[in-house]
């Protein structure tokens, strides 16, 4: 499949889903795309099929763990571990089995007809409800230093959304006995519309064009909100960013976007990470990266440097005899991961410094020096695995 899908897209709720409707969500989802269900079809029927219910399996996986579902909910896919979604490499397992085992019970899959479903649902046609509205999500950006990502911080964002109408409590008239029930649909937001065609007639839902599908309709408007339930306002919010956080990602805030008109569902906060460049340590996930050039002397005799680390520096001793563009892990002195509790490793690059020009007495002393066996490359030597390893450069 092309491109991943939000979860909840993929089985069809809203991020507000309980237990019970993620599970029937993924229940239908399973029937539908089941492989045994599509053994009979084509090539490209069997494919198709294939990947949805594996795309339904990974979601489910994710959204019915509740710390799964909070650090997705969060980070979106950055904080969910792939390799933690179901494994189909030995099959998928028989239809009545999966079924039985997540949702208990009995429940026979099979056969041509389809009649069982109904009473795995509930039997007989779903009745659509009145309309909940929704606010609108909103979205700004944070900037962070790598000292914040390192151990978390709490941020103000200023921003500007709806919020409840003060004069009428946000429902869109000072008395609520102007809040009357839609005469066209009676309350159920929906009206049903007959077609009658070749085939016979059929029967549709539609949404009630007199309430929007609300279910009830305003007569006497509130003049601060023109009816709406909510004015505009620019507010400032703390919130809380996690350590391990990385350039990009996007943090969810429950119910701090815009207000939904007249009492509805409040929108979410989505706040999107900017990672500011640090002037010594670049990352890479959790691991961090610096390169630090010494003398050539402080490589032949050995010495020890400090090394920029998160929170304050740290001291890396240098062997005597180090080649230039040795890397030396100090583990545990890197990042935290969003995905578990291990800290990246810091990996410190050790160039080595050749001068361009001596003075007199330090060009002798450097002749003088030349002179000795000790200063001589010998591949025969522990040297050998260096000699090795550079030319694999020009093989």
């Amino acid at each position: 499949m092309a491109e991943k899908r939000d979860y909840y897209e993929v089985l069809g709720i809203q991020k507000s889903a309980g237990e019970d409707d993620i599970k029937q969500a993924y229940r239908k989802a399973a029937i539908k795309w089941h492989p045994d269900k599509w053994v009979s079809g084509s090539d490209a029927e069997k494919k198709t099929a294939e990947e949805k219910f594996k795309e339904a399996s990974e979601a489910y996986s994710v959204l019915s763990d509740p710390q799964k579902r909070a650090k997705y909910d969060q980070f979106g896919f950055a904080g969910v571990d792939p390799s933690a979604a179901p494994d189909f490499s030995q099959g998928f397992g028989n239809l009545n089995d999966i079924l039985n085992d997540l949702f208990g019970g009995a429940f026979s899959f099979g056969g041509d007809s389809f009649g069982g479903f109904e009473s795995f649902f509930g039997g007989g046609p779903r009745q659509q409800g009145a309309r909940v509205l929704r606010g609108r999500d909103i979205r700004t950006r944070v900037s962070l230093t790598l000292e914040e990502i390192a151990s978390g911080c709490t941020k103000e964002v200023t921003i500007e959304r709806n919020r409840p109408c003060p004069k009428c409590n946000g429902k869109g008239t000072p008395n609520a006995s102007d809040v009357k029930t839609c005469p066209t649909c009676h309350g159920s937001g929906y009206v049903q519309r007959v077609v009658n065609s070749l085939f016979g007639r059929t029967m549709t839902n539609e949404t009630c064009q007199q309430c929007g599908g609300e279910g009830k309709i305003v007569t006497n408007p509130c003049k601060h909100c023109d009816g709406s339930g909510v004015i505009r306002r620019k507010e400032t919010l703390r919130v809380t960013i996690p350590a391990g956080v990385e350039d990009g990602m996007q943090i969810t805030v429950r119910g701090e976007g815009n207000a939904a008109p007249r009492g509805g569902v409040n929108g979410d906060l989505l706040v999107v990470v900017s990672e500011k460049p640090h002037n010594q340590l670049k990352r890479e996930g959790a691991n961090l990266f610096y390169t630090r050039v010494i003398s050539v002397t402080d490589a032949i005799l050995g010495t020890t440097i400090d090394v920029p680390a998160i929170g304050s520096s740290q001291k890396l001793k240098i062997e005597p005899g180090t080649q230039s563009c040795t890397v030396v892990p100090m583990r545990g002195q890197g990042l935290p991961s969003i995905n578990n509790y291990r800290k990246g490793d810091l990996f410190v690059k050790i160039l080595v410094w050749i001068p361009r020009k001596l003075r007199g007495s330090d060009k002798e002393a450097v002749e003088q020096l030349a002179k000795s066996d000790a200063v001589l490359p010998d591949p025969s030597r522990e040297d050998r695995i260096l000699f090795e390893k550079e030319s694999q450069y020009f093989n």
